[in-house]
């Protein structure tokens, strides 16, 4: 029997209340397919483990991490620690440590879910971003020049190499033919002079591998303004670190609001572990009152079990997503329900053993 180690970290907020159900939906798949297994290790990291250790994760973290298949994190986050301290030393160092160098970001409207856009159907919402994810305008380099001195000067870097964005560029267009869809390129080449110039350069020279790949590129402002107008122009996106953490929040809107965002952190050459979570965040206004949405949880869990090769499996999981949102019998507030994230989970549950593959 195939045996794969998950490393969980419910981190924060509503983290551990919504990583609970997708553990409790991946265990359940394993039963009923009965070919693999799943090793669960919870690990207490996050801003409660700072507040009382000084650190998000101890110094080692790195190297336990290293030995896992795969990371299913929660949320990271929390009132009293700055969010710079929560995402750069756990959140971004976890996804720089292993090379987890695509964020994969799907933006799909499924059955039953409520989409803001007039005249919009599922058909019309169906996109995957492809997010740089290692570099680009997060990769941390700048200086902070006379601290609190009337000529302060703050300076933030965007790091570009031409391995970052060949090797993204590249997964973009593999996905695209793969699946036969186009592929867009989102930038901002008019304003950003060097970075975003080379990133349309790079595209280009990519694209002449690709010539049965059809191609679109837009600037970042005016890919907001389609994706809200004509969402259906869009189907595999590329784009930087910044924008791609941006345009999918928007998507996240478009396709059922942020209860239902999920996203994975993918090292492609499986070298290292991959992380899977919902992009939620943490929601300290509602945690630990069973109101958070584990919907998003279950998809992500859908995307780890794509990345280890059980398709079917994950297409399960998304089927009984759209079938609790089209029956609207149980739901969590923000979708207009009245029922609790367990009571969500568990009907998840019943979906499954209704659907075994």
């Amino acid at each position: 029997m195939q045996r794969y180690k998950i490393a969980v970290i419910a981190g924060d907020g509503i983290g551990p209340e919504v990583i609970a159900e997708g553990v409790k939906v991946l265990k359940k798949v394993a039963e009923l397919d009965g070919g693999f297994e799943f090793e669960f290790t919870e690990f207490p990291w996050g801003c409660e483990y700072y507040l009382e250790n000084g650190e998000m994760m101890p110094k080692n973290g790195i190297e336990i991490l290293s030995k896992v298949d795969a990371i299913f994190l929660g949320a990271v986050g929390a009132p009293g620690v700055p969010d710079h301290i929560s995402l750069w030393d756990l959140l971004l160092t976890i996804r720089k440590s292993f090379d987890q160098y695509v964020n994969l970001r799907p933006v799909k409207l499924l059955k039953g879910a409520p989409c803001p856009l007039k005249n919009v159907s599922e058909s019309d919402v169906d996109m995957v971003f492809i997010r740089e994810n290692s570099e680009g305008e997060y990769a941390g380099s700048g200086s902070w020049l006379f601290k609190n001195k009337p000529n302060e000067v703050v300076i933030q870097d965007g790091v570009f190499s031409r391995m970052g964005c060949e090797r993204i560029i590249r997964y973009a267009y593999e996905l695209a033919k793969k699946e036969h869809k186009t592929l867009t390129s989102i930038s901002k080449a008019n304003a950003l002079n060097y970075s975003m110039v080379f990133w349309d350069q790079i595209f280009e020279e990519i694209g002449k591998e690709y010539p049965e790949v059809k191609t679109y590129s837009y600037l970042v402002d005016a890919a907001s303004m389609f994706m809200i107008k004509d969402p259906k122009r869009f189907q595999v996106v590329v784009t930087s670190n910044l924008f791609g953490d941006i345009l999918t929040d928007l998507g996240a809107a478009i396709a059922g609001g942020m209860g239902l965002a999920a996203g994975a952190n993918i090292n492609p050459e499986r070298k290292f572990p991959s992380m899977f979570e919902p992009i939620h965040g943490s929601a300290p206004d509602i945690a630990g009152q069973g109101k958070a949405n584990p919907l998003a949880t279950v998809w992500s869990a859908s995307q780890l079990l794509d990345f280890f090769g059980y398709t079917d499996w994950g297409k399960v999981l998304i089927d009984c997503i759209e079938e609790v949102l089209c029956e609207g019998k149980v739901l969590t507030a923000d979708l207009g329900g009245i029922n609790s994230t367990c009571e969500v989970g568990d009907e998840i549950i019943r979906k499954i053993e209704n659907k075994r593959c």
